[in-house]
């Protein structure tokens, strides 16, 4: 028996989506606004899924204070109210689009979960704009 919890957090960054390879008319073409060479940001939403059976003594999945404070520590307290692009070394060579930002928070929180545990990651850019990625 498989049962998923899932925690809730929140931060704020700025980001440029921006090919360096590309001309300034081909960035603009394909990413728009989102190109603005000034930045632009945005207030993600993210939720993590933690998927595994329950642990007989505690009755948990995975205990929702450790993951709380996992995502506090790597995620939310490296990311939060930074430029993604010019503060963070891993956007450094990756364009922080919102699907490149789930796969480095999956890559950085999968490194500290148990792999016994499936791990998913849904974060919402937007109200209307959201990605999700569980590693496949």
């Amino acid at each position: 028996m498989k049962v998923a919890v899932f925690r809730k957090a929140h931060f704020n960054a700025a980001h440029r989506l921006h090919h360096p390879g590309w001309s300034e008319e081909k960035n603009e073409e394909v990413f728009g606004k989102c190109n603005n060479p000034n930045f632009h940001g945005h207030n993600y939403d993210l939720e993590v899924k933690v998927v595994g059976p329950i642990d007989p003594d505690t009755g948990y999945v995975f205990d929702m204070k450790i993951l709380k404070d996992l995502i506090k520590h790597y995620v939310t307290d490296k990311f939060d109210h930074k430029n993604l692009n010019l503060d963070t070394d891993e956007f450094k060579n990756v364009n922080p689009t919102a699907e490149n930002i789930a796969v480095v928070i999956w890559n950085i929180l999968r490194e500290k979960i148990d792999k016994k545990y499936d791990l998913t990651i849904r974060l919402y850019e937007t109200e209307r704009n959201f990605v999700e990625y569980n590693g496949n």
